[in-house]
């Protein structure tokens, strides 16, 4: 995933426009010959020698960018360069990745000047559509390496030079610099920051890796922080240290980096409120040793303004429009069995965890319970139930859920309950009743075993059981429009 930095460079990169872009002859002219001259002596690229001097833009997107593009700027190019052996030897400064140059997951050597198309070719296989895209490079720490180790040559070779600059652009930017404009035209989309991702690993050789740690190794034992003397290095050994990494990176193993391509997208999610309205349909799957147990739920159903609920969706091929939302809504409201019923569907980002959760420990839960008694119902039960407020109840882990919850003493909250008798029944009510989130209402009828007190069984002293629940309330804020 792209960090925050990330992302916003990201959105930077796709921000060039044509009206900053420089032709690629007007850059070639305006680099200094020398340098350039010296820099392809190297071995280094073309991408990789218009970076070392800062430049951004589609200059990098020019079709065939070999050394003879110098040729109006740079006196003579060394002759093994253009010529039918080497007219494609690997840049051994980024291994071949800014020449498109790479190790498929066979292991064969690839040079595809088509890569942008390549990618496009494998987003519209997979099915994706989207408006925008983004690229995620990862590249080896050996790449870094070769970096830093021509930088610290550049400065000390060069550093007196009016042209000099330290800035250096980065191998990750010019891959991306070297792509985003042809497949912004490939797939018809910008490149900007969205949820649609394109992700481009790079991974060093093993003899590469070696190299590499053998070189950090003796970086560390030959400089350290100071000399044996106690003394900071000296200009003199900084300026060997730099030509050692130069020789460092011309001599390691110069093989192409292996070379993996996917692309994916970012989660989003639904969010609504839902209402059931069949007593055998699960609130959630009860597994036991990855065995689902029965069909069916404790007897409740979620009446009134229905509950909160996210749906997260992964990797989608394409993000649905707020009309496909309404389809998908009416879809499910119209369905024959008529069992479940959704509410204001709608999409959200991320921050929809932030709402649910915001509202979970503070949230308060109104039920309406079918109860029966072991004795008559009288008139000063109905009175004392009514009277008790914000009652504080502690329940230890029903038995019911002991198999997969931890055996727990927890405090809850009963905030009002009320008593609505029901016609020619003495021992049957209805109990109405708003508590706090996480209350187990079965157990505040029944008492468990003496496991939650008190419990309507305890305060009205006789036998108690719960037949049938209904949420009818909760008290959140989240989509309720």
């Amino acid at each position: 995933m792209l960090s925050r930095m990330e992302e916003a460079k990201e959105s930077e990169l796709g921000n060039v426009t044509s009206e900053n872009e420089k032709t690629l002859e007007e850059v070639v002219q305006a680099l200094p010959s020398d340098a350039v001259n010296h820099l392809v002596s190297l071995g280094i690229c073309v991408r990789c020698i218009f970076r070392v001097f800062g430049i951004e833009g589609r200059v990098y997107a020019s079709p065939s960018l070999s050394p003879s593009v110098f040729a109006s700027a740079v006196e003579q190019l060394p002759p093994t360069e253009d010529n039918n052996n080497n007219k494609h030897q690997l840049c051994t400064l980024c291994l071949g990745i800014l020449q498109f140059t790479f190790r498929d997951h066979d292991g064969t050597i690839l040079r595809n000047d088509d890569l942008p198309l390549l990618i496009s070719d494998m987003v519209k296989r997979d099915g994706y559509h989207s408006d925008t895209f983004s690229l995620e490079v990862s590249i080896p720490p050996i790449i870094l390496h070769n970096d830093n180790s021509l930088r610290s040559y550049m400065k000390i070779k060069y550093g007196s030079q009016p042209w000099f600059q330290e800035r250096c652009i980065s191998t990750k930017d010019a891959l991306k610099f070297s792509l985003q404009h042809p497949l912004q035209n490939l797939l018809e989309c910008k490149s900007t920051m969205g949820s649609f991702r394109i992700r481009l690993t790079y991974t060093a050789s093993k003899d590469a890796d070696k190299c590499l740690d053998n070189a950090e190794s003796c970086k560390r034992r030959k400089t350290g922080e100071c000399n044996l003397d106690g003394q900071k290095p000296s200009s003199i050994s900084l300026e060997n240290e730099s030509s050692d990494c130069c020789k460092f990176m011309l001599e390691m193993p110069n093989e192409p980096c292996h070379f993996a391509y996917s692309c994916y997208r970012t989660p989003f999610y639904f969010g609504g409120r839902y209402l059931k309205y069949s007593r055998n349909v699960s609130q959630t799957r009860w597994i036991i040793d990855d065995e689902r147990m029965g069909e069916a739920s404790v007897e409740v159903r979620m009446l009134g303004p229905g509950r909160p609920f996210l749906v997260e969706v992964q990797n989608a091929r394409q993000v649905p429009s707020e009309l496909s939302v309404k389809d998908i809504e009416k879809k499910i409201n119209t369905m024959e069995n008529k069992l479940v019923r959704v509410k204001n569907l709608k999409l959200v980002g991320s921050h929809g965890w932030d709402l649910m959760r915001e509202g979970e420990a503070e949230k308060q839960k109104q039920y309406a319970a079918l109860v029966w008694i072991s004795r008559p119902l009288k008139d000063e039960d109905l009175q004392h139930v009514s009277s008790l407020k914000d009652l504080k109840v502690l329940q230890r882990t029903p038995v019911r859920v002991l198999h997969r919850r931890s055996p727990l003493e927890r405090e809850k909250i009963i905030h009002w309950m009320k008593i609505e008798t029901i016609a020619e029944s003495s021992q049957y009510f209805l109990l109405h009743l708003c508590t706090q989130a996480g209350t187990y209402i079965k157990e505040f009828v029944h008492g468990d075993l003496g496991r939650t007190h008190p419990s309507i069984g305890s305060m009205l002293g006789c036998r108690a059981e719960i037949l049938q629940l209904d949420v009818t309330d909760i008290k959140m804020e989240c989509f309720l429009t």
